[in-house]
């Protein structure tokens, strides 16, 4: 790492900023730590390390802790001095606004969870009713405001600083945290202005774009697409290692796909297209006598599902046709971005593979190699929030001290 004089410190007080700085990147980057260690790490003097220390335990951001001596070596003079991160200094909280569910994590500064709550919206919250307009939306906002209230609670942290919310919509976002309006009442409805509603400072982004940074922290690949595909169709991008956002955060949206596919089902996900296919082949005159006894409101993705692992004719239509649906989806990313790794992510992963199998299937008649990989997340239903805590890790890591001590 460079030193204080490296990054251009031009006063004093730009040079002691400076140095916290680079002590605390290096507290978060690992636990307990000597001075010597931090001096290897930040190019600092002992003194400068030191004072630098007494200076952030003071703020509660580090905390001296007990070290043990190296095994083996015989312990000469006084023992050196080990600090750590006050973990605890403030806490860490991620929003999966979803259209149907909300789901909230709290966590440490190092990301490691606290609590996880989570709750169903009626209809009145969903973005299914258009004409609730302004009332619908801060009722949504509400809703969230209790949510953080409840894990903060759960998580027995009500006492720390909320240091950085990170929400998830199913919406594109821009670096505002703003949705485009567009002709659609839907994006608004996703994200009714939660940065200026939410307490302490707040990001908003993408749901897609915030799985996909979950799935690149573990994946093998800096270039890989993660679709979320419930009831509704986003895509998060990851290419040459970078997330990609777009102008307005349009990277992903797929409605392109309504021109390319034919059938105005674009924004579609597996949730919805397995519902309306089946709904619509039974309408036409196939049978079922599975799918046939449930009643039209009723029937979901998980009765589809079923079916088709029973070997039910119609529903094995429906998750093949959906599998040469995700195959196409597939190869446009791989042909127009270099994608080599699609990954479904969500609820819905869990249940996905007899989908992947014709889509792997399918790749080679519809499209040229390299094919992308076609797999289904492991991360299940917390894939959003756990993109959120990576953002919010990432923030922190990069400027730790305008979020957690401005003023020091």
């Amino acid at each position: 790492m460079s030193t204080a004089q490296d990054r251009g410190a031009s006063s004093p007080q730009l040079m002691r900023r400076a140095n916290r700085q680079a002590l605390m990147q290096h507290a978060l980057r690992g636990e307990a730590f000597t001075a010597t260690d931090a001096m290897a790490a930040t190019g600092l003097t002992r003194a400068t390390v030191l004072g630098v220390c007494a200076d952030l335990e003071e703020a509660g951001l580090l905390h001296e802790v007990s070290g043990a001596p190296t095994a083996g070596a015989a312990q000469r003079g006084r023992p050196a001095r080990h600090f750590a991160l006050s973990e605890d200094a403030a806490v860490l909280l991620a929003v999966d606004a979803g259209q149907h569910t909300l789901t909230a994590r709290a966590a440490d500064l190092r990301g490691r969870e606290l609590a996880t709550v989570r709750t169903a919206l009626d209809g009145a919250l969903d973005g299914s009713d258009a004409e609730s307009g302004a009332a619908a939306a801060e009722l949504r906002v509400e809703a969230v405001r209790a949510l953080l209230d409840q894990v903060v609670e759960r998580a027995g942290a009500g006492d720390r600083p909320r240091l950085l919310t990170v929400v998830g919509v199913p919406a594109p976002v821009d670096a505002d945290g703003r949705s485009p309006v567009g002709d659609l009442s839907y994006w608004p409805a996703m994200n009714p202005g939660f940065v200026e509603a939410l307490e302490g400072t707040v990001v908003v982004e993408n749901d897609a774009n915030l799985a996909v940074l979950a799935e690149r922290a573990a994946a093998d690949s800096p270039h890989l697409a993660a679709l979320l595909m419930g009831e509704r169709f986003g895509t998060g991008l990851v290419v040459d290692g970078r997330l990609l956002r777009g102008a307005d955060g349009g990277a992903g949206e797929m409605r392109f796909l309504d021109d390319v596919l034919g059938d105005e089902r674009g924004a579609d996900g597996v949730a919805a297209l397995a519902r309306r296919w089946t709904l619509d082949a039974l309408a036409a005159g196939e049978t079922s006598p599975v799918l046939g006894a449930v009643p039209p409101d009723r029937l979901s993705a998980v009765d589809v599902f079923a079916a088709a692992r029973d070997g039910d004719p119609l529903a094995e239509a429906v998750l093949e046709r959906i599998g040469e649906r995700l195959a196409r989806i597939a190869s446009i990313l791989a042909s127009l971005l270099g994608v080599e790794l699609v990954l479904v992510a969500g609820a819905i992963a869990e249940a996905i593979e007899p989908v992947l199998i014709h889509a792997r299937s399918a790749l080679p008649r519809l499209a040229t190699p390299p094919h992308p990989r076609l797999e289904a997340s492991t991360l299940g239903r917390e894939v959003v929030v756990r993109g959120a805590i990576e953002l919010a890790l990432a923030r922190l890591h990069a400027d730790p001290l305008d979020l957690l001590a401005p003023d020091v």
